[in-house]
């Protein structure tokens, strides 16, 4: 792994944690479905735009369309989601450390429905990593917990688990920028649907959501997809994804630095036992392939 790619992991993990620090200032100005649908419909044509001016085509593969509505459906909608209708009563820290939760779901997921064989290592990983999850919510476990709220979140991770064991293909062919900006409207007609159908539409103009907007808008929306793909092109998936050890410390740092979340001594322990499980379940994937 040469030196760009860890630079493309580290810059993916921060804009990849950071997005749930900048979704709980946008929600509580904002209705989350309302808000998340309005930021897909900018971001996915901005993308579009700049992919056109840069002479790609939406003249897709066919494994390219299928990825490109699968992930804008399972990850765009659903997941993120139900993520923004959660952290209306959780906070950005726990919503961190669920989404955190991906790559040991996706191990676990591909043992158990796909035959893929999981070494002494992942099996490790596997057991410490849930085991870190287990000691926070443990922590958090008092009467200001909206339970609904986590299983929600959980929820929404295992939308985005099935993505990505079922969906091949996004990266080949070309036109990356393309891909994610089609994927942004793809997730912006989905959304606009459950907005109709689930919510009635809020908003409260003031600084701190216009600026967590644009953030969102510009920076984990566009960038960290782009990012991610490039990422993906350059060391390939199951490598990519080692970088998501890093999640569990950006998010639950930038939570407290930017809104003043507390972290408890089993928080903080907890997050470095979660991340030592995904590192050790991306390492022995990475072995396996």
């Amino acid at each position: 792994m040469d030196m760009r790619a860890i630079a493309l992991g580290f810059a993916f993990a921060f804009m990849w944690s950071s997005a749930f620090s900048s979704a709980r200032i946008i929600v509580a100005d904002a209705s989350p479905l309302f808000a998340l649908s309005v930021r897909y419909l900018i971001s996915g044509l901005i993308g579009v735009g700049i992919a056109r001016a840069l002479g790609q085509s939406w003249s897709l593969t066919r494994a390219q369309w299928k990825a490109t509505i699968a992930f804008g459906i399972l990850q765009n909608a659903v997941y993120l989601g139900l993520f923004f209708v959660a952290m209306q009563t959780i906070e950005a820290s726990l919503a961190t450390i669920i989404a955190s939760t991906l790559p040991l779901m996706v191990a676990l997921a591909a043992w158990a429905f796909m035959g893929e064989r999981l070494s002494p290592l992942g099996v490790i990983g596997l057991a410490i990593g849930f085991g870190g999850v287990a000691l926070i919510m443990g922590a958090r476990l008092t009467d200001d917990l909206d339970l609904i709220g986590v299983a929600i979140c959980f929820v929404g991770v295992l939308a985005l688990t099935i993505a990505t064991l079922t969906v091949r293909g996004a990266t080949t062919g070309g036109n990356l920028l393309m891909v994610v900006g089609l994927q942004m409207l793809v997730g912006c007609a989905a959304l606009t649907l459950a907005t109709i159908a689930f919510e009635t539409p809020r908003l409260n103009p003031s600084w701190p959501l216009a600026i967590a907007f644009a953030y969102t808008l510009f920076v984990p929306g566009l960038l960290a997809t782009w990012v991610w793909f490039l990422l993906v092109g350059r060391i390939g998936a199951t490598r990519a994804a080692t970088f998501h050890f890093l999640n569990p410390f950006f998010g639950v740092a930038i939570a407290a630095l930017l809104l003043g979340e507390e972290l408890g001594p089993r928080d903080i322990v907890g997050v470095v036992i979660i991340a030592a499980g995904i590192l050790a379940v991306q390492l022995s994937r990475q072995r396996a392939a």
